[in-house]
């Protein structure tokens, strides 16, 4: 009979996928968040590492030791983890995967958790990316977000974690916030310059339904976000980090050469990955699904599903996916979804979309099934094809949704 490590999964394929491990717990949640996370329930932490190691141990057998090329902890705030955890974590991915031996390892971290001795901890356990949540090197509006750091501390964890032996290193930023003026955006980008990290990643603020800052704007205590402010802050971006030797490489995101974040590549190619933990996603062979959302059903139905014995898939359809516990829903991605997620997720990518491998990918035409659209944004001015790529067109970086929904429907 063969053994776990002998058999081949057929729904991963031989380059591997991507896993995403999300870690529910958080000192205090800011106000802007709807992430699948929360504050008060430290309790829930040794639970909460059974399960999740559990629920990868139970993955690696019923997708037959499949490859992965890179790991990122996601949260809430994995840096807010006990000591030793994410060592354990990484132990039963490798155990129950074949972890590449250069696969990227990243862990999201608050800079309230990161000292010199963190971040050595961090590195030796076998983390070797940092995703800072910076937000803002302005206090007022580090306030204003409900972070639990200043600016100060920030910059100081940011070299703590560098001086420790970190060399690949993203920091978050936030603009288009309440109150922001574009000085502040400038102080705050030229200080984020002359650190040096590796990777940057800029968002617009979003105002969630649900939230504590979407409230205060409803109710008027904040000002709506002014979204000509907001792109006036995104083109200065623009202009600071490409003088600064920074490679803008996907809507969102700034590298210096040669150093993306290849987990999110992997999500902007439509390559398949794996979500573990309460809420976390998926998508592989031809579904999209995902963990149930508390914490507590999550521990309980982890534990079912390892008492239901189960074995290696053969393939993976609804009867599998029904027969894993943990998981609260799924959808199935037909041809014409894969299609469109496939040029929209590629169009993120500046460089753009390769219509010949991802039509050899998919087995569709996309050139052809999409001319009329492609030809349509291509005369308004927000799509440019050149050596047989499709791209979005400088001018169309600020309204790329509507690019994007050109391909749905």
């Amino acid at each position: 009979m063969a053994t776990e490590r002998q058999f081949v999964s057929p729904i991963v394929p031989s380059t591997g996928m991507a896993l995403y491990l999300h870690v529910p717990f958080c000192q205090t949640k800011c106000p802007y968040c709807d992430f699948n996370t929360y504050q008060g329930i430290e309790h829930l932490m040794g639970p909460y590492l059974e399960a999740l190691t559990t629920e990868v141990r139970l993955w690696g057998l019923v997708l037959g030791h499949s490859t992965v090329t890179t790991l990122f902890f996601g949260g809430g705030t994995p840096s807010y983890l006990p000591d030793g955890f994410i060592q354990l974590v990484l132990e039963a991915a490798r155990s129950a995967f074949d972890v590449k031996s250069d696969a990227e390892i990243t862990i999201e971290a608050n800079p309230g958790d990161l000292d010199l001795a963190a971040g050595q901890r961090l590195l030796c356990q076998g983390v070797n990316r940092l995703s800072i949540g910076v937000q803002s090197l302005n206090n007022d509006l580090l306030s204003l977000l409900g972070r639990r750091h200043n600016a100060a501390q920030a910059v100081e964890a940011f070299r703590a974690a560098r001086d420790g032996g970190f060399t690949n290193i993203n920091l978050d930023l936030m603009y288009g916030l309440p109150h922001q003026t574009m000085a502040q955006w400038e102080d705050t980008l030229q200080r984020l310059v002359q650190l040096r990290p590796t990777h940057t990643s800029l968002y617009a603020l979003t105002l969630e339904a649900g939230t504590p800052l979407h409230r205060w704007v409803q109710q008027g205590k904040l000002p709506e976000p002014d979204p000509d402010l907001a792109a006036d802050m995104y083109h200065y971006a623009e202009t600071a980090l490409a003088a600064a030797g920074y490679y803008h490489y996907e809507i969102s995101n700034w590298s210096l050469p040669g150093i993306p974040s290849s987990h999110n590549l992997a999500y902007w190619l439509n390559r398949p990955y794996l979500g573990v933990g309460p809420g976390a996603h998926s998508s592989l062979g031809h579904y999209r699904f995902w963990d149930t959302s508390s914490p507590r059903i999550y521990f309980s139905q982890v534990k079912q599903w390892e008492a239901s014995n189960p074995q290696p898939f053969t393939a993976l359809t609804e009867a599998e996916l029904q027969g894993v516990a943990p998981i609260a829903g799924y959808e199935h991605i037909g041809p014409a979804t894969a299609c469109a997620e496939t040029m929209f997720l590629g169009l993120r990518l500046l460089d753009g979309i390769n219509l010949a491998e991802a039509s050899a990918q998919l087995g569709v035409d996309l050139g052809t099934l999409y001319q009329s659209q492609i030809d349509g944004l291509i005369a308004l001015g927000l799509l440019e094809h050149s050596d047989n790529r499709l791209r979005l067109a400088k001018a169309a970086y600020l309204i790329a949704n509507q690019v994007f929904i050109r391909f749905l429907g």
